[in-house]
């Protein structure tokens, strides 16, 4: 039973059910927008939370209104106690979903079934192989295509996410579009976005607009219909008439959707972002391996979230590398 307890609620009466647990750091792949070139100081093992300190932590945040969980990284699937974390967090009776890369899915789609994670968020940038051992610097594209026809074939609900970047795989839009022809999928565009060493600026970014232009050209806007946006949405919905699939846009940079966020991050060391954009951090595992209460130190960085991007209210701020590259790398933050 949850409560609904203010810990969770923050100064703008935004209230956060959600709750993303990075359980690693580590990821196969090395996307160039996700992981700077020269890698990542990973954290040492025993600074990274155990399965039962996922749970316990976890646990608390239900305990005061959280229903929805994910699983991010890194990679989650590269934990050797993944199955481990999914028993135990089923027991907290809320919604599980992950987001992967989808390499190592077949090895655990058993698991995944056993415990009711029926939706999944993979990873997709491309759909040239080429490109794809370009934007990840490993030849792994046949097992990702194998293991997204596995889920579906299978009955999972699945996103493909997909990171645009101008010049690289704008012009791939209307393919991943046709997937939604027959394929019940959903794509998820996502406006690249700046982290630590991922050499963002605003000229390789493919806005909402540029997107729903070349949607419109190619299948009429008569054919083009607005879907019913979630609550707490990310992604703004689309679909092609009598396509079975459908596609989103998550626009954080050109056309943000603060005001309905819902989202709280734990990092894999145990660390609570308010928002992907912030630099601040408030340690709880810490403090919870000292014996503390976790509410009081919850609430306190639920209250500090900024009402905008992590207080980047401005294209200008946004666009400032002293703001913009203070943070961690994606790969350390798990979306």
């Amino acid at each position: 039973m949850t409560q609904n307890n203010p810990i969770l609620t923050d100064d703008f009466g935004r209230k956060h059910n959600y709750l993303r647990i990075s359980l690693i750091e580590k990821c196969n792949l090395r996307c160039t927008y996700c992981m700077p070139a020269e890698g990542i100081a990973l954290s040492p093992k025993k600074d990274l939370m155990t399965a039962d300190e996922v749970f316990a932590i976890a646990q608390t945040f239900v305990q005061h209104g959280v229903n929805k969980i994910r699983l991010t990284g890194g990679e989650p699937l590269l934990r050797k106690d993944f199955p481990e974390i999914i028993e135990k967090l089923a027991q907290l009776e809320t919604e599980i979903s992950i987001t992967t890369n989808g390499i190592l899915i077949d090895r655990h789609l058993d698991v995944l079934k056993q415990f009711n994670v029926k939706k999944i968020n993979l990873s997709l940038d491309t759909l040239v192989p080429s490109k794809f051992n370009t934007i990840t610097l490993r030849n792994q594209f046949e097992k990702v295509i194998d293991n997204l026809h596995l889920l579906l074939n299978n009955d999972f609900k699945v996103k493909v996410n997909v990171v645009l970047i101008k010049g690289f795989n704008d012009n791939e839009i209307i393919d991943f579009i046709k997937l939604t022809e027959y394929l019940p999928v959903s794509i998820r565009f996502i406006e690249f976005m700046p982290f630590a060493g991922n050499q963002w600026d605003r000229s390789k970014m493919v806005s909402q607009t540029e997107i729903l232009n070349q949607v419109s050209v190619h299948f009429s806007e008569s054919n083009l219909e607005k879907l019913q946006d979630e609550k707490n949405f990310t992604a703004r919905e689309f679909k092609i008439k009598n396509y079975l699939g459908s596609f989103g846009i998550i626009s954080s940079i050109t056309n943000p959707f603060c005001d309905g966020c819902n989202r709280i991050r734990l990092t894999a060391n145990g660390k609570i972002k308010n928002c992907l954009f912030s630099n601040s951090e408030t340690d709880l595992l810490t403090p919870y391996r000292n014996g503390e209460k976790l509410e009081n130190i919850i609430a306190a960085a639920i209250r500090n979230k900024k009402k905008v991007r992590a207080g980047m209210t401005t294209p200008e701020a946004v666009d400032n590398p002293l703001l913009n590259q203070d943070n961690r790398s994606m790969i350390a933050i798990g979306g």
